[in-house]
């Protein structure tokens, strides 16, 4: 790509935009409060961000409504469950605890963020806390919250995320399997890993984290 003129300072990125309303900068707190609390209880879906230091990583968390924990007004803890064993956001947490939560609700436009620093633990009591029916986890993390605040729902409005009707079409998109083939190179037919990943997604699902494999080998 050839060169572009980049913004380089804070008080240029500034000019470009309209100040923010008091209301903007006064709706960040430093606790889980009861509102908080009601959407954390509410949300079957968060997106959960971490980074090593130089790489950042970012992926969806999901369980039943309620599966994270507010433990107090400053701490929240969730369990693990299966996914594909590479561990990239634990390992970062190793070295890096600072976090970032989306915290998504279907069928509501505003979301919630909450930013923190996060550990691993083993810890049995926490790991119960942290149970999904009879099943607990392996591991849980707990967030030390530093912020929280409801973020506007411009962008879920404009996407109509949770609108059926934008949906686009099973033969519209990529699926699952299309992406795995092709990022993968596996030599497998698109069909015959579209299958084993639901057979995986079927026995794994609800597995506490380590155990099973999400993403099985086709070959």
């Amino acid at each position: 790509m050839d060169p572009i003129d980049c913004i380089t300072g804070s008080d240029a990125l500034r000019s470009l935009f309209r100040a923010p309303s008091q209301r903007a900068l006064d709706k960040e707190i430093d606790h889980i409060d009861d509102v908080a609390a009601d959407v954390i209880g509410a949300a079957p879906l968060f997106i959960l961000a971490t980074s090593d230091g130089d790489r950042v990583d970012i992926s969806p968390r999901g369980g039943e409504p309620g599966f994270v924990k507010v433990l107090d007004r400053t701490h929240l803890a969730f369990g693990d469950l299966a996914g594909n064993n590479r561990i990239d956001s634990y390992r970062n947490l190793i070295g890096h605890d600072r976090v970032a939560m989306l915290f998504l609700i279907p069928g509501l436009e505003d979301s919630m963020r909450v930013n923190g620093r996060a550990s691993i633990t083993v810890d049995e009591g926490i790991r119960r806390q942290c149970r999904s029916g009879d099943r607990v986890p392996n591991l849980a993390v707990i967030i030390e919250v530093e912020t929280c605040f409801m973020h506007c729902g411009k962008a879920l409005r404009r996407s109509a995320v949770w609108e059926p009707s934008t949906w686009p079409a099973a033969d519209e998109r990529p699926t699952g399997a299309d992406m795995l083939k092709a990022h993968s190179a596996d030599p497998a037919p698109v069909d015959e890993i579209a299958s084993a990943l639901e057979d995986a997604y079927q026995r794994t699902l609800w597995q506490p984290g380590g155990t099973g494999d999400e993403v099985p080998s086709t070959s």
